[in-house]
């Protein structure tokens, strides 16, 4: 059994996780007490894939749930009170929450080097008890501290974009991240409002796409399927070089309620929605570059050969989602992405320039040193992009008619 560890670490990575539980929760038939209610053997058959199953035969979540806020506040509730207060926060273990006396402020450098450091001893000796009772880890979040504790496990992210922040975190997640998912509020607005028609998006609406998304992923992981894949797999078929591993995510079907019932779901329609630029869940258009390599994810009651017709790298999982006949995913590794990098850079740049807020970091302890590389990291990863965008095969140096003549030779 492959076994997923779910780390979630700030305000915003436990409001996309209560949401994310949820989902997976009702896809599973469990319940809000951590009772199996469904209906389906195939929900259980794979289900320590995210769940402990403890004595009592409650299903407990894989969960590790970090925060520099308090568990509880004087005039307002806490991330962690929202957490335990939501639909299926009771499901939760206790000890797995771990959290501090202080809210990072969305500073970086009070996450990584002063508050945040103070925790993660602290985040690792439960993280460390949860990987010790997994058969076969696969994959957890990111983190150096847990790269060099488990170097040979998956490091999969998500990851929200603002500049000076994004471009410090963009820095480590090159090195210490092998597959990341990459998300950001302007798109995801942007399929709220001209595709699902909402006038007044709220924060749920943004988690429960993201959350759709998620499950699509790695729902191959949970459910026995026609086609099957895990995490090492996927890398292995959509990074064709090392520090390219910046995902662009979709999922389809999006349609707005008024229009559900005008509309039949074909494999061909499926495909198509999910190609389309306007299901991206980052903000980048992939018509402006080349994909370098993508992978689909279908799920519902679907014939392997129509979906074979439609696309060549793709997985198949019976197992229907939550209210839909059918639904897919897509992950795509395309060199249309650096338009998102090159944007992160160039509000960096503007900002740095003028030092702009950079006493918040400085009085953290960080050096303006500590910024230039982390700059210089993202316009190489821009550079790389681009190169691969424009290379062409003689470019690359391989001549196939010298290959013929070796082989003849031989």
């Amino acid at each position: 059994m492959h076994e997923i560890l779910h780390i979630r670490r700030g305000q915003c990575s436990n409001q996309i996780g209560s949401k994310f539980w949820e989902v997976v929760c009702t896809e599973h038939g469990i319940d809000s007490t951590g009772r199996y209610k469904g209906d389906n053997d195939l929900q259980l058959e794979r289900v320590n894939v995210y769940y402990n199953e403890a004595s009592c035969g409650r299903f407990v979540p894989r969960a590790v749930l970090m925060d520099l806020e308090p568990g509880t506040m004087d005039l307002e509730p806490g991330t962690m009170d929202s957490v335990r207060s939501g639909p299926y926060g009771q499901i939760l273990r206790p000890d797995n929450f771990v959290f501090g006396q202080s809210s990072a402020r969305n500073n970086w450098a009070k996450g990584r080097y002063t508050e945040g450091a103070e925790l993660i001893d602290s985040v690792l000796d439960v993280v460390r008890q949860e990987a010790e009772n997994c058969d076969c880890l696969q994959g957890t979040l990111l983190i150096s501290k847990i790269r060099e504790e488990y170097p040979d496990r998956m490091m999969v992210s998500d990851t929200v974009v603002e500049p000076y922040n994004a471009t410090l975190s963009v820095h480590h997640l090159v090195e210490n991240v092998d597959e990341c998912m990459v998300l950001d509020n302007e798109a995801l607005y942007d399929i709220c409002f001209r595709t699902l028609k909402l006038t007044s998006p709220s924060f749920g609406d943004l988690n429960y796409l993201i959350s759709a998304t998620m499950s699509g992923v790695t729902c191959c992981l949970w459910f026995p399927g026609q086609l099957n894949s895990d995490l090492c797999k996927l890398a292995v078929n959509l990074i064709p070089f090392p520090r390219l591993h910046f995902f662009m995510v979709g999922f389809a079907p999006l349609t707005s309620r008024g229009s559900q019932q005008y509309r039949a779901l074909t494999v061909p329609e499926l495909t198509q929605e999910m190609w389309d630029a306007k299901n991206m869940m980052c903000a980048a258009d992939p018509r402006h570059g080349r994909y370098l390599t993508a992978s689909a994810m279908f799920r519902g009651k679907m014939s392997t050969k129509e979906i074979d017709e439609q696309m060549i790298n793709s997985t198949v999982c019976d197992i229907l989602p939550t209210g839909l006949k059918m639904a897919s995913t897509f992950i795509g590794n395309s060199t249309s992405i650096q338009e998102m990098f090159r944007r992160v850079s160039e509000q960096f740049t503007a900002m740095f320039h003028r030092k702009a807020f950079l006493h918040w970091y400085t009085g953290e302890g960080m050096d303006e040193m500590e910024f230039i590389e982390p700059e210089s990291n993202m316009n190489n990863l821009v550079a790389e992009y681009q190169q691969y965008q424009d290379a062409t095969a003689d470019e690359e140096g391989y001549d196939y008619e010298d290959e013929e003549d070796l082989q003849e030779g031989a």
